[in-house]
Protein backbone atom coordinates (compact mmCIF):
# COMPACT_ATOMS: atom_id res chain seq x y z
CA UNK A 1 0.00 0.00 0.00
CA UNK A 2 0.74 3.88 -0.67
CA UNK A 3 1.58 5.54 2.48
CA UNK A 4 -0.57 8.43 2.66
CA UNK A 5 1.48 11.34 2.42
CA UNK A 6 2.84 9.72 -0.70
CA UNK A 7 -0.53 9.84 -2.04
CA UNK A 8 -1.09 13.34 -0.95
CA UNK A 9 2.12 14.45 -2.03
CA UNK A 10 1.00 13.00 -5.57
CA UNK A 11 -2.56 14.94 -5.52
CA UNK A 12 -0.20 18.09 -4.21
CA UNK A 13 2.45 17.35 -7.14
CA UNK A 14 -0.53 17.75 -9.53
CA UNK A 15 -2.10 20.66 -8.21
CA UNK A 16 0.86 22.67 -8.50
CA UNK A 17 1.77 21.30 -11.82
CA UNK A 18 -2.03 22.47 -12.87
CA UNK A 19 -1.18 25.80 -11.19
CA UNK A 20 2.01 26.48 -12.94
CA UNK A 21 4.47 25.69 -10.66
CA UNK A 22 7.55 23.61 -10.14
CA UNK A 23 6.92 20.24 -8.57
CA UNK A 24 9.48 20.38 -6.36
CA UNK A 25 7.37 22.53 -3.95
CA UNK A 26 4.90 20.12 -3.43
CA UNK A 27 6.43 18.64 -0.53
CA UNK A 28 3.66 17.46 2.10
CA UNK A 29 4.83 16.65 5.82
CA UNK A 30 2.99 16.02 8.85
CA UNK A 31 2.13 18.90 10.64
CA UNK A 32 3.64 20.70 13.59
CA UNK A 33 0.57 22.07 14.51
CA UNK A 34 -1.69 19.25 14.92
CA UNK A 35 -4.49 21.18 16.44
CA UNK A 36 -4.63 22.91 13.41
CA UNK A 37 -4.47 20.47 10.60
CA UNK A 38 -3.06 17.00 10.04
CA UNK A 39 -0.71 17.63 7.22
CA UNK A 40 0.73 20.83 5.82
CA UNK A 41 2.58 21.58 2.77
CA UNK A 42 4.89 24.72 2.77
CA UNK A 43 6.01 24.94 -0.48
CA UNK A 44 4.64 28.49 -1.63
CA UNK A 45 6.50 30.26 0.94
CA UNK A 46 9.87 29.03 -1.14
CA UNK A 47 8.56 28.90 -4.45
CA UNK A 48 7.47 32.98 -4.02
CA UNK A 49 11.06 33.83 -4.87
CA UNK A 50 11.38 31.76 -7.72
CA UNK A 51 7.79 33.46 -9.06
CA UNK A 52 8.03 36.75 -7.55
CA UNK A 53 4.66 36.51 -5.99
CA UNK A 54 3.20 36.21 -2.61
CA UNK A 55 3.33 33.54 -0.85
CA UNK A 56 -0.53 33.20 -0.08
CA UNK A 57 -1.17 34.07 -3.94
CA UNK A 58 0.61 31.02 -4.99
CA UNK A 59 -1.22 28.80 -1.80
CA UNK A 60 -4.77 30.04 -3.23
CA UNK A 61 -4.49 28.92 -6.62
CA UNK A 62 -2.76 25.27 -5.46
CA UNK A 63 -5.57 25.26 -2.74
CA UNK A 64 -8.00 26.08 -5.57
CA UNK A 65 -6.94 23.06 -7.76
CA UNK A 66 -7.87 21.25 -4.92
CA UNK A 67 -11.37 21.76 -4.38
CA UNK A 68 -12.90 18.46 -6.22
CA UNK A 69 -10.47 16.27 -4.12
CA UNK A 70 -12.49 13.95 -1.95
CA UNK A 71 -9.33 12.31 0.23
CA UNK A 72 -9.54 15.43 1.72
CA UNK A 73 -12.02 17.01 4.37
CA UNK A 74 -10.06 20.44 4.42
CA UNK A 75 -7.72 22.24 2.25
CA UNK A 76 -7.09 25.47 3.16
CA UNK A 77 -4.85 28.28 2.49
CA UNK A 78 -3.68 30.21 5.31
CA UNK A 79 -0.94 33.48 5.44
CA UNK A 80 1.52 34.21 4.64
CA UNK A 81 1.28 31.11 2.13
CA UNK A 82 0.80 27.66 4.03
CA UNK A 83 -1.91 24.86 3.24
CA UNK A 84 -3.29 22.77 5.91
CA UNK A 85 -5.02 19.91 5.08
CA UNK A 86 -6.64 17.30 6.80
CA UNK A 87 -7.60 13.82 5.80
CA UNK A 88 -11.49 12.68 5.18
CA UNK A 89 -12.71 10.22 7.91
CA UNK A 90 -14.10 8.49 5.24
CA UNK A 91 -10.70 7.96 3.64
CA UNK A 92 -8.77 7.07 6.85
CA UNK A 93 -11.20 4.42 7.49
CA UNK A 94 -10.85 2.58 3.85
CA UNK A 95 -7.32 2.90 4.59
CA UNK A 96 -7.14 1.05 8.20
CA UNK A 97 -9.83 -1.52 6.40
CA UNK A 98 -7.24 -2.19 3.93
CA UNK A 99 -4.64 -2.40 6.39
CA UNK A 100 -6.61 -5.08 8.47
CA UNK A 101 -7.04 -7.05 5.04
CA UNK A 102 -3.65 -7.11 4.16
CA UNK A 103 -1.14 -9.89 5.74
CA UNK A 104 1.39 -7.77 6.13
CA UNK A 105 -0.34 -4.51 7.54
CA UNK A 106 0.33 -2.38 3.95
CA UNK A 107 3.63 -2.18 4.02
CA UNK A 108 5.08 -3.35 0.59
CA UNK A 109 8.51 -5.30 0.54
CA UNK A 110 11.26 -4.01 -1.33
CA UNK A 111 11.22 -3.95 -5.34
CA UNK A 112 14.67 -5.88 -5.33
CA UNK A 113 15.30 -8.33 -2.98
CA UNK A 114 18.78 -8.32 -1.03
CA UNK A 115 21.65 -11.33 0.49
CA UNK A 116 22.13 -9.02 3.25
CA UNK A 117 24.70 -10.65 5.99
CA UNK A 118 24.64 -8.95 9.33
CA UNK A 119 27.69 -9.09 11.94
CA UNK A 120 26.03 -8.60 15.46
CA UNK A 121 27.89 -10.76 18.15
CA UNK A 122 31.63 -10.89 18.42
CA UNK A 123 31.83 -12.36 21.96
CA UNK A 124 35.14 -14.13 22.74
CA UNK A 125 34.70 -17.93 23.49
CA UNK A 126 35.68 -19.55 27.33
CA UNK A 127 34.23 -16.25 28.35
CA UNK A 128 30.50 -15.75 29.72
CA UNK A 129 28.63 -12.99 27.79
CA UNK A 130 29.09 -9.32 29.77
CA UNK A 131 26.94 -6.17 29.71
CA UNK A 132 29.17 -4.64 26.99
CA UNK A 133 27.71 -7.53 24.41
CA UNK A 134 24.48 -6.39 25.15
CA UNK A 135 24.07 -3.56 22.38
CA UNK A 136 25.31 -5.18 19.46
CA UNK A 137 22.87 -8.51 20.06
CA UNK A 138 19.97 -6.11 21.10
CA UNK A 139 20.66 -3.85 17.66
CA UNK A 140 22.08 -6.34 15.36
CA UNK A 141 18.66 -8.65 15.92
CA UNK A 142 16.34 -6.00 15.28
CA UNK A 143 18.04 -4.80 11.92
CA UNK A 144 18.30 -8.32 11.20
CA UNK A 145 14.40 -8.78 12.09
CA UNK A 146 13.51 -6.05 10.37
CA UNK A 147 15.62 -6.27 6.86
CA UNK A 148 13.83 -9.74 6.56
CA UNK A 149 10.19 -8.06 7.48
CA UNK A 150 10.80 -6.06 4.45
CA UNK A 151 11.40 -8.84 2.19
CA UNK A 152 15.79 -9.44 2.39
CA UNK A 153 17.20 -12.71 2.51
CA UNK A 154 19.35 -11.82 5.96
CA UNK A 155 21.92 -13.84 7.54
CA UNK A 156 23.21 -13.20 10.79
CA UNK A 157 26.96 -14.57 12.10
CA UNK A 158 28.01 -14.28 15.68
CA UNK A 159 31.80 -14.27 14.22
CA UNK A 160 33.23 -15.08 17.57
CA UNK A 161 36.94 -14.68 18.82
CA UNK A 162 38.41 -17.86 18.89
CA UNK A 163 42.02 -17.36 17.12
CA UNK A 164 43.80 -14.52 19.79
CA UNK A 165 45.86 -14.95 22.49
CA UNK A 166 43.08 -15.91 24.88
CA UNK A 167 43.42 -19.42 23.38
CA UNK A 168 46.95 -19.31 24.08
CA UNK A 169 46.36 -18.16 27.59
CA UNK A 170 43.99 -21.58 27.66
CA UNK A 171 46.04 -23.38 26.45
CA UNK A 172 48.87 -22.93 28.72
CA UNK A 173 46.84 -23.14 31.71
CA UNK A 174 45.42 -25.95 31.07
CA UNK A 175 48.91 -27.88 30.31
CA UNK A 176 50.22 -26.80 33.76
CA UNK A 177 46.94 -28.02 35.40
CA UNK A 178 46.54 -31.49 33.25
CA UNK A 179 50.41 -31.89 31.55
CA UNK A 180 49.19 -35.59 31.01
CA UNK A 181 46.83 -34.96 28.59
CA UNK A 182 47.32 -36.24 24.94
CA UNK A 183 47.19 -33.13 23.58
CA UNK A 184 50.15 -31.78 25.15
CA UNK A 185 52.09 -34.94 23.64
CA UNK A 186 53.59 -34.54 19.99
CA UNK A 187 54.08 -37.49 19.19
CA UNK A 188 50.50 -38.70 20.15
CA UNK A 189 48.74 -39.89 16.62
CA UNK A 190 45.77 -41.44 18.24
CA UNK A 191 42.33 -40.21 18.45
CA UNK A 192 41.53 -37.50 20.62
CA UNK A 193 38.91 -38.03 23.71
CA UNK A 194 35.70 -36.71 22.33
CA UNK A 195 34.44 -35.35 25.67
CA UNK A 196 36.11 -32.08 26.77
CA UNK A 197 38.46 -32.19 29.80
CA UNK A 198 36.84 -29.46 31.26
CA UNK A 199 33.40 -28.22 32.09
CA UNK A 200 32.15 -24.40 30.90
CA UNK A 201 32.39 -23.26 34.80
CA UNK A 202 36.21 -24.51 34.87
CA UNK A 203 36.50 -23.35 31.58
CA UNK A 204 35.13 -19.46 32.70
CA UNK A 205 37.65 -19.94 35.45
CA UNK A 206 40.77 -20.87 33.59
CA UNK A 207 40.89 -17.64 31.28
CA UNK A 208 41.02 -14.97 33.78
CA UNK A 209 43.43 -17.24 35.19
CA UNK A 210 45.87 -17.27 32.85
CA UNK A 211 45.12 -13.60 32.05
CA UNK A 212 46.30 -12.32 35.45
CA UNK A 213 49.00 -15.07 35.60
CA UNK A 214 49.95 -13.45 32.13
CA UNK A 215 50.36 -9.87 33.29
CA UNK A 216 52.82 -10.74 36.57
CA UNK A 217 55.27 -13.16 34.67
CA UNK A 218 56.97 -12.43 31.60
CA UNK A 219 57.86 -16.34 30.75
CA UNK A 220 54.16 -17.58 31.34
CA UNK A 221 53.03 -15.40 28.59
CA UNK A 222 55.78 -16.04 26.27
CA UNK A 223 54.37 -19.59 26.66
CA UNK A 224 50.98 -18.32 25.85
CA UNK A 225 52.40 -16.24 22.85
CA UNK A 226 53.94 -19.73 21.22
CA UNK A 227 50.49 -22.00 22.05
CA UNK A 228 48.90 -19.42 19.96
CA UNK A 229 51.73 -19.30 17.51
CA UNK A 230 51.47 -23.13 17.22
CA UNK A 231 47.65 -23.37 17.25
CA UNK A 232 47.69 -20.79 14.19
CA UNK A 233 50.32 -23.01 12.67
CA UNK A 234 47.99 -26.32 12.79
CA UNK A 235 49.84 -27.90 15.63
CA UNK A 236 47.22 -30.67 15.98
CA UNK A 237 46.49 -31.07 19.80
CA UNK A 238 45.58 -27.57 19.66
CA UNK A 239 43.32 -27.58 17.30
CA UNK A 240 41.66 -30.38 18.54
CA UNK A 241 41.46 -28.41 22.19
CA UNK A 242 40.15 -25.52 20.25
CA UNK A 243 37.27 -27.72 18.98
CA UNK A 244 35.84 -28.69 22.41
CA UNK A 245 36.22 -25.25 23.66
CA UNK A 246 34.30 -24.44 20.61
CA UNK A 247 31.67 -27.28 21.82
CA UNK A 248 31.84 -26.29 25.62
CA UNK A 249 31.13 -22.19 24.82
CA UNK A 250 29.03 -22.27 22.11
CA UNK A 251 26.74 -24.30 23.62
CA UNK A 252 26.46 -22.37 26.60
CA UNK A 253 26.65 -18.89 23.98
CA UNK A 254 23.64 -20.28 22.72
CA UNK A 255 21.60 -20.60 26.04
CA UNK A 256 22.48 -17.03 26.82
CA UNK A 257 21.39 -15.54 23.47
CA UNK A 258 18.62 -17.75 23.44
CA UNK A 259 17.23 -15.66 27.08
CA UNK A 260 17.92 -12.68 24.74
CA UNK A 261 15.52 -14.09 22.10
CA UNK A 262 18.65 -13.53 20.18
CA UNK A 263 19.30 -16.11 17.57
CA UNK A 264 22.48 -16.17 14.52
CA UNK A 265 22.32 -18.43 11.07
CA UNK A 266 25.75 -18.73 10.87
CA UNK A 267 28.26 -19.57 14.35
CA UNK A 268 31.42 -18.82 12.48
CA UNK A 269 34.07 -17.65 13.97
CA UNK A 270 37.73 -15.79 13.07
CA UNK A 271 39.30 -19.65 13.21
CA UNK A 272 37.29 -19.85 9.97
CA UNK A 273 38.70 -17.29 8.44
CA UNK A 274 42.01 -18.60 9.12
CA UNK A 275 42.46 -20.73 5.75
CA UNK A 276 42.38 -17.94 3.10
CA UNK A 277 44.57 -15.88 4.86
CA UNK A 278 48.00 -16.93 2.99
CA UNK A 279 46.48 -16.50 -0.06
CA UNK A 280 44.67 -13.54 0.40
CA UNK A 281 48.78 -12.13 1.70
CA UNK A 282 50.31 -13.37 -1.14
CA UNK A 283 47.43 -11.98 -3.57
CA UNK A 284 47.69 -8.76 -2.50
CA UNK A 285 51.47 -8.67 -2.47
CA UNK A 286 51.53 -9.90 -6.27
CA UNK A 287 48.84 -6.92 -7.14
CA UNK A 288 51.32 -4.49 -5.47
CA UNK A 289 49.00 -3.94 -2.95
CA UNK A 290 50.80 -5.12 0.51
CA UNK A 291 54.27 -3.39 1.48
CA UNK A 292 56.38 -3.82 4.43
CA UNK A 293 56.71 -1.60 6.53
CA UNK A 294 59.09 -1.68 9.83
CA UNK A 295 58.53 -5.21 9.74
CA UNK A 296 55.21 -5.48 9.38
CA UNK A 297 53.33 -5.58 5.96
CA UNK A 298 51.03 -3.07 5.24
CA UNK A 299 48.20 -1.82 2.36
CA UNK A 300 47.84 2.03 2.35
CA UNK A 301 44.17 3.07 2.35
CA UNK A 302 44.20 6.95 2.93
CA UNK A 303 42.36 8.69 0.31
CA UNK A 304 42.70 12.33 -1.04
CA UNK A 305 39.73 13.45 0.77
CA UNK A 306 40.42 12.41 4.43
CA UNK A 307 40.78 15.28 7.23
CA UNK A 308 42.01 13.15 9.18
CA UNK A 309 45.11 10.70 9.06
CA UNK A 310 43.91 7.21 8.15
CA UNK A 311 46.71 4.84 9.26
CA UNK A 312 47.81 2.13 6.79
CA UNK A 313 45.42 -1.14 7.05
CA UNK A 314 48.28 -3.91 8.73
CA UNK A 315 47.59 -6.87 7.32
CA UNK A 316 50.71 -9.07 9.57
CA UNK A 317 52.70 -7.94 12.25
CA UNK A 318 56.63 -7.99 11.72
CA UNK A 319 56.81 -11.79 13.35
CA UNK A 320 54.26 -12.81 10.69
CA UNK A 321 50.92 -12.99 13.16
CA UNK A 322 47.60 -12.10 11.93
CA UNK A 323 45.64 -9.47 13.33
CA UNK A 324 41.88 -8.39 13.67
CA UNK A 325 42.26 -6.93 10.49
CA UNK A 326 43.58 -9.48 8.91
CA UNK A 327 40.91 -11.86 9.85
CA UNK A 328 38.30 -9.51 9.39
CA UNK A 329 39.37 -9.32 5.76
CA UNK A 330 39.97 -12.81 5.54
CA UNK A 331 36.29 -12.97 6.63
CA UNK A 332 34.88 -11.16 3.54
CA UNK A 333 36.84 -13.36 1.57
CA UNK A 334 34.58 -16.93 2.73
CA UNK A 335 31.26 -14.62 2.88
CA UNK A 336 31.48 -13.41 -0.50
CA UNK A 337 32.48 -16.99 -1.41
CA UNK A 338 30.01 -18.79 0.51
CA UNK A 339 27.50 -16.32 0.21
CA UNK A 340 27.86 -13.25 -2.31
CA UNK A 341 26.04 -10.29 -0.17
CA UNK A 342 24.72 -7.38 -2.13
CA UNK A 343 25.49 -6.09 1.70
CA UNK A 344 27.64 -6.76 4.83
CA UNK A 345 26.57 -4.87 8.19
CA UNK A 346 28.32 -4.54 10.81
CA UNK A 347 26.82 -3.78 14.62
CA UNK A 348 30.01 -2.88 16.66
CA UNK A 349 31.07 -0.47 19.20
CA UNK A 350 31.11 3.08 17.57
CA UNK A 351 35.26 3.00 19.21
CA UNK A 352 35.93 0.92 16.35
CA UNK A 353 35.12 3.57 13.64
CA UNK A 354 38.45 3.59 12.53
CA UNK A 355 39.55 -0.24 12.15
CA UNK A 356 36.40 -0.72 9.60
CA UNK A 357 37.67 2.72 8.03
CA UNK A 358 40.63 0.58 6.77
CA UNK A 359 39.58 -2.81 6.83
CA UNK A 360 36.39 -1.52 4.34
CA UNK A 361 38.62 0.72 2.49
CA UNK A 362 41.32 -2.42 1.65
CA UNK A 363 38.89 -4.61 1.12
CA UNK A 364 37.60 -2.38 -1.92
CA UNK A 365 41.05 -1.47 -3.06
CA UNK A 366 42.22 -4.88 -3.11
CA UNK A 367 39.08 -6.40 -4.77
CA UNK A 368 38.17 -8.61 -1.74
CA UNK A 369 34.95 -7.37 -2.14
CA UNK A 370 33.42 -5.79 -5.71
CA UNK A 371 32.78 -1.99 -5.52
CA UNK A 372 28.64 -2.99 -5.69
CA UNK A 373 29.10 -4.84 -2.33
CA UNK A 374 27.92 -2.49 0.37
CA UNK A 375 30.20 -2.90 3.70
CA UNK A 376 27.93 -0.07 6.12
CA UNK A 377 29.10 -0.02 10.11
CA UNK A 378 26.90 0.82 12.52
CA UNK A 379 28.56 1.75 15.66
CA UNK A 380 26.71 1.84 19.32
CA UNK A 381 27.56 3.67 21.98
CA UNK A 382 27.78 2.85 25.63
CA UNK A 383 25.55 1.82 28.19
CA UNK A 384 25.98 3.93 31.26
CA UNK A 385 24.84 3.65 34.92
CA UNK A 386 23.39 6.36 36.98
CA UNK A 387 27.03 8.29 37.50
CA UNK A 388 27.43 8.41 33.71
CA UNK A 389 30.29 5.87 33.22
CA UNK A 390 30.40 2.51 31.48
CA UNK A 391 27.85 -0.05 33.84
CA UNK A 392 29.65 -1.51 36.13
CA UNK A 393 28.94 -4.19 39.22
CA UNK A 394 29.00 -2.54 42.75
CA UNK A 395 32.76 -3.50 43.37
CA UNK A 396 33.83 -1.69 40.01
CA UNK A 397 33.75 -5.22 37.83
CA UNK A 398 32.02 -5.44 34.30
CA UNK A 399 28.87 -7.48 34.69
CA UNK A 400 27.85 -10.83 33.75
CA UNK A 401 24.97 -10.80 31.34
CA UNK A 402 22.55 -13.25 33.18
CA UNK A 403 23.12 -11.02 36.52
CA UNK A 404 21.86 -8.05 35.01
CA UNK A 405 19.28 -9.30 33.35
CA UNK A 406 18.00 -11.06 37.02
CA UNK A 407 18.09 -7.97 38.19
CA UNK A 408 16.02 -6.65 35.59
CA UNK A 409 13.57 -10.20 36.35
CA UNK A 410 13.58 -10.02 40.19
CA UNK A 411 12.05 -5.90 39.77
CA UNK A 412 9.18 -6.66 37.69
CA UNK A 413 8.24 -10.25 39.69
CA UNK A 414 8.51 -8.07 42.66
CA UNK A 415 5.90 -5.33 40.98
CA UNK A 416 3.51 -7.94 39.05
CA UNK A 417 3.51 -10.29 42.51
CA UNK A 418 2.47 -7.04 44.11
CA UNK A 419 -0.51 -7.07 42.39
CA UNK A 420 -1.79 -10.09 43.49
CA UNK A 421 -3.74 -11.20 40.18
CA UNK A 422 -1.57 -14.15 39.30
CA UNK A 423 -0.21 -16.94 40.48
CA UNK A 424 3.87 -17.74 41.11
CA UNK A 425 4.52 -19.88 38.46
CA UNK A 426 2.93 -17.30 36.61
CA UNK A 427 3.94 -14.67 37.95
CA UNK A 428 7.65 -15.99 37.10
CA UNK A 429 7.14 -16.30 33.62
CA UNK A 430 5.21 -12.96 32.66
CA UNK A 431 7.75 -11.15 35.02
CA UNK A 432 10.65 -12.68 32.15
CA UNK A 433 8.41 -11.83 29.14
CA UNK A 434 8.13 -8.36 30.48
CA UNK A 435 11.77 -8.32 32.12
CA UNK A 436 13.25 -8.65 28.50
CA UNK A 437 10.74 -6.02 27.06
CA UNK A 438 12.47 -3.29 29.71
CA UNK A 439 15.40 -4.24 28.58
CA UNK A 440 15.43 -3.88 24.85
CA UNK A 441 12.71 -1.37 24.70
CA UNK A 442 15.26 0.48 26.51
CA UNK A 443 17.87 -0.25 24.66
CA UNK A 444 16.28 0.00 21.25
CA UNK A 445 14.73 3.28 22.29
CA UNK A 446 17.83 5.50 21.72
CA UNK A 447 19.41 6.20 18.44
CA UNK A 448 22.07 3.42 18.27
CA UNK A 449 24.66 5.68 17.77
CA UNK A 450 24.07 7.69 21.14
CA UNK A 451 25.53 6.80 24.82
CA UNK A 452 22.51 6.19 26.87
CA UNK A 453 21.68 5.72 30.84
CA UNK A 454 20.63 2.08 31.95
CA UNK A 455 18.33 3.43 34.24
CA UNK A 456 16.29 -0.45 35.52
CA UNK A 457 13.85 1.94 37.70
CA UNK A 458 12.81 3.99 34.59
CA UNK A 459 12.93 1.17 32.14
CA UNK A 460 10.57 -1.57 34.19
CA UNK A 461 7.75 1.47 35.13
CA UNK A 462 4.87 0.93 33.23
CA UNK A 463 4.30 3.99 32.49
CA UNK A 464 5.96 6.30 30.18
CA UNK A 465 8.09 5.18 27.17
CA UNK A 466 9.08 1.94 28.26
CA UNK A 467 8.55 -1.80 27.13
CA UNK A 468 6.58 -2.66 30.23
CA UNK A 469 3.99 0.30 29.18
CA UNK A 470 4.13 -0.52 25.86
CA UNK A 471 3.00 -4.49 26.61
CA UNK A 472 0.38 -3.07 29.30
CA UNK A 473 -0.87 -1.40 26.07
CA UNK A 474 -1.02 -4.95 24.37
CA UNK A 475 -2.38 -6.72 27.28
CA UNK A 476 -4.94 -4.20 27.66
CA UNK A 477 -6.46 -5.28 24.20
CA UNK A 478 -6.04 -8.81 24.58
CA UNK A 479 -8.17 -8.38 27.78
CA UNK A 480 -11.09 -6.91 25.69
CA UNK A 481 -11.13 -8.95 23.33
CA UNK A 482 -11.25 -11.73 25.62
CA UNK A 483 -14.36 -10.71 27.38
CA UNK A 484 -16.33 -10.16 23.79
CA UNK A 485 -15.24 -13.51 22.98
CA UNK A 486 -16.24 -15.23 26.55
CA UNK A 487 -19.55 -13.52 26.23
CA UNK A 488 -19.99 -15.58 22.99
CA UNK A 489 -19.71 -12.60 20.67
CA UNK A 490 -18.06 -12.37 17.31
CA UNK A 491 -17.68 -9.55 15.07
CA UNK A 492 -18.14 -11.57 11.69
CA UNK A 493 -17.09 -9.40 8.77
CA UNK A 494 -18.12 -6.39 10.20
CA UNK A 495 -15.26 -3.69 9.45
CA UNK A 496 -13.91 -0.65 11.02
CA UNK A 497 -16.88 1.92 11.33
CA UNK A 498 -15.95 5.63 10.10
CA UNK A 499 -14.18 7.60 12.54
CA UNK A 500 -16.58 9.62 14.90
CA UNK A 501 -14.79 11.05 17.12
CA UNK A 502 -11.06 12.88 17.86
CA UNK A 503 -10.01 10.18 19.46
CA UNK A 504 -10.91 7.95 17.31
CA UNK A 505 -9.56 9.61 14.00
CA UNK A 506 -5.99 10.16 16.36
CA UNK A 507 -5.99 6.08 16.56
CA UNK A 508 -6.75 5.71 12.50
CA UNK A 509 -4.60 8.33 11.92
CA UNK A 510 -1.27 6.91 13.81
CA UNK A 511 -2.53 3.06 12.45
CA UNK A 512 -1.45 4.61 8.92
CA UNK A 513 1.71 5.62 9.73
CA UNK A 514 2.95 2.04 10.01
CA UNK A 515 4.32 1.31 6.19
CA UNK A 516 5.92 4.85 6.65
CA UNK A 517 7.60 3.94 10.05
CA UNK A 518 8.69 0.67 8.74
CA UNK A 519 10.18 2.31 5.61
CA UNK A 520 12.59 4.70 7.59
CA UNK A 521 13.40 1.72 10.30
CA UNK A 522 14.53 -0.35 7.56
CA UNK A 523 16.37 2.14 5.44
CA UNK A 524 18.15 4.24 8.39
CA UNK A 525 18.87 0.76 10.40
CA UNK A 526 17.12 2.63 13.14
CA UNK A 527 14.58 0.37 15.25
CA UNK A 528 14.24 3.60 17.81
CA UNK A 529 12.22 5.36 14.53
CA UNK A 530 9.54 1.57 15.23
CA UNK A 531 9.87 2.45 18.93
CA UNK A 532 8.89 6.04 18.40
CA UNK A 533 6.43 4.85 16.19
CA UNK A 534 4.51 2.08 18.72
CA UNK A 535 5.22 4.33 22.02
CA UNK A 536 2.76 7.24 19.51
CA UNK A 537 0.53 4.35 18.74
CA UNK A 538 -0.23 3.19 22.16
CA UNK A 539 -0.96 6.40 23.64
CA UNK A 540 -3.35 6.87 20.81
CA UNK A 541 -5.22 3.77 21.52
CA UNK A 542 -5.05 4.54 25.59
CA UNK A 543 -6.37 8.08 24.46
CA UNK A 544 -9.30 6.06 22.64
CA UNK A 545 -9.85 3.26 25.58
CA UNK A 546 -10.22 5.90 28.09
CA UNK A 547 -12.50 8.22 25.81
CA UNK A 548 -15.07 5.37 24.23
CA UNK A 549 -17.43 2.94 25.86
CA UNK A 550 -16.28 -0.57 23.72
CA UNK A 551 -18.05 -3.56 24.95
CA UNK A 552 -20.88 -1.49 26.73
CA UNK A 553 -22.32 0.16 23.39
CA UNK A 554 -25.64 -0.46 22.71
CA UNK A 555 -25.89 -1.11 19.10
CA UNK A 556 -23.74 -4.34 18.75
CA UNK A 557 -22.44 -3.20 14.86
CA UNK A 558 -20.27 -0.54 17.00
CA UNK A 559 -19.24 -2.44 19.12
CA UNK A 560 -18.06 -5.22 16.35
CA UNK A 561 -16.51 -2.49 14.22
CA UNK A 562 -14.31 -1.45 17.40
CA UNK A 563 -13.81 -5.13 18.04
CA UNK A 564 -11.85 -5.31 14.24
CA UNK A 565 -10.23 -1.62 15.03
CA UNK A 566 -8.69 -2.93 18.97
CA UNK A 567 -7.68 -6.32 16.33
CA UNK A 568 -5.59 -4.01 14.02
CA UNK A 569 -4.05 -2.19 15.96
CA UNK A 570 -2.82 -4.94 18.18
CA UNK A 571 -1.69 -6.66 14.91
CA UNK A 572 0.21 -3.44 14.33
CA UNK A 573 1.96 -3.63 17.89
CA UNK A 574 2.62 -7.22 18.07
CA UNK A 575 3.79 -7.04 14.89
CA UNK A 576 6.22 -4.13 15.89
CA UNK A 577 7.55 -5.58 19.13
CA UNK A 578 8.47 -8.71 16.98
CA UNK A 579 10.74 -6.57 15.14
CA UNK A 580 12.23 -5.41 18.47
CA UNK A 581 12.88 -8.74 19.68
CA UNK A 582 10.26 -9.51 22.77
CA UNK A 583 6.73 -10.60 22.92
CA UNK A 584 3.54 -9.81 25.17
CA UNK A 585 2.21 -11.86 27.92
CA UNK A 586 -1.50 -12.77 28.17
CA UNK A 587 -1.82 -11.02 31.00
CA UNK A 588 0.10 -8.45 33.30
Amino acid sequence: MKEILEVITEKMTAAFKEAGYDEKYARVVLSNRPDLCEYQCNGAMAAAKEYHKAPFMIADEVVEKLGNETMFSMVESVKPGFININISDEYITDYVNAMNEDAHLGVDTIEKPKTIMIDYGGPNVAKPLHVGHLRSAIIGESIKRIGKFMGNEMIGDVHLGDWGLQMGLIITELRERKPDLPYFDEAFDGEYPTEPPFTISELEEIYPTASGKSKEDEAYKEMAMQATFELQKGRRGYRALLQHILDVSVTDLKKNYEKLNVSFELWKGESDADPYIPDMVDQMKKDGFAYESEGALVVDVKEDTDTKEIPPCMILKSDGAALYNTTDLATLIWREKDYHPDEVIYVVDKRQELHFIQVFRCAKKTGIVSDATDLKFIGFGTMNGKDGKPFKTRDGGVMRLEMLLKDVNDKMYDKIVANDTMSEEEAKKTAAIVALSAVKYGDLSNQASKDYIFDIDRFTSFEGNTGPYILYTIVRIKSILNKYKEAGKDAGDIKIPVAKTESEKKLYLELSKFNAAMKVAYEESAPHKLCAYIYDLSNALNHFYHETKILAQEDETVTAGYIRLLELTKKVLEQSIDLLGFSAPEKM
